[in-house]
């Protein structure tokens, strides 16, 4: 995920998809768009942040289960910033912002690739 704030969101945004050579694509929420998907199936998606908020990258990591995920990764030393409706914020132990989420790709791209951990996905 690249962040940016509005003040520089658009020539940002056009940046990023002329350096991927990849066309910018809106999704249902206006704060988000997506690029077209690197080998591999990863996605870069951009978001638009609140004005006067630093630019940034960060993870946004996939889970069927987002409760047991952040219980999971707060028990390895992150810590949780702010917790959401559907998804969370947190901060490995170095202070590297990166959010928790629900599956938001294809479903059964999910599947194929998830990870699981003592019987959770």
């Amino acid at each position: 995920m690249i962040d940016h704030p509005e003040e520089t969101y658009d020539p940002a945004a056009a940046f990023w998809a002329a350096a991927r050579g990849g066309r910018r694509t809106t999704n249902e929420e206006p704060a988000f768009e997506s690029l077209e998907r690197l080998p591999g199936n990863v996605a870069l998606e951009l978001q638009r942040t609140g004005s006067g908020t630093p630019p940034r990258v960060h993870l946004d990591l996939e889970t069927d289960d987002v409760d047991a995920e952040v219980a999971r990764l707060e028990a390895l030393g992150a810590t949780v910033q702010s917790r959401h409706d559907t998804w969370a914020v947190l901060t490995d132990p170095g202070g590297l912002v990166f959010c928790v989420v629900p599956v938001w790709t294809d479903q059964a791209d999910f599947d194929r690739h998830a990870t699981t951990w003592g019987g959770l996905t």
